[in-house]
């Protein structure tokens, strides 16, 4: 389960973080696609993981008053570790 204050350091983990805290926030996603300017489908692209436009990316934070801050993210726990890399044999 994502929480707010969770460090995303992986592309694959911010769409379903910015789906999380949209369904947290209790917001439509007809009303962020259009306080964004942006379509549904760009926002579910976006939720999916997919690529989208770092515009729109930006466009959808705005309109969820969410926004991206860079720190110094360490190293990753042991857990992180696991998760990331438990399945792979090689």
């Amino acid at each position: 389960m994502f929480h707010m204050k969770d460090k995303i350091k992986l592309a694959s983990d911010l769409g379903p973080a910015i789906k999380a805290a949209r369904t947290q926030l209790g917001l439509k996603a007809i009303h962020i696609a259009r306080d964004s300017g942006r379509s549904r489908n760009v926002l579910h692209r976006l939720e999916r993981g997919e690529d989208v436009e770092v515009s729109s990316l930006f466009d959808i934070l705005r309109a969820m008053n969410l926004c991206i801050r860079l720190e110094s993210c360490g190293l990753p726990t042991m857990e992180e570790m696991a998760a990331r890399f438990g399945g792979d044999d090689a």
